[in-house]
């Protein structure tokens, strides 16, 4: 645990000779469509910066274009 300094969980795992470095964030809230239905929401994207710093950027589905990484 505590791996990455910005990000609200974080924890490195091994597999034989490969390290993966996992990070979560939290925000606050649910999508439109789930208010008021009284159940959370969780998400996964490969496309989320990894909490290197202390913003996030935003999902490419948001800004509307798919970046570099996507393909």
């Amino acid at each position: 645990r505590g791996w990455s300094k910005h990000a609200e969980g974080s924890v490195l795992v091994s597999f034989g000779d490969t390290r993966v470095l996992c990070t979560a964030s939290f925000t606050e809230g649910v999508p439109r469509w789930r208010k008021g239905s009284g159940e959370g929401w969780v998400t996964a994207e490969y496309a989320m910066l990894p909490r290197a710093t202390n913003t996030r950027g935003d999902r490419e589905s948001v800004r509307g274009k798919i970046g570099g990484r996507t393909h």
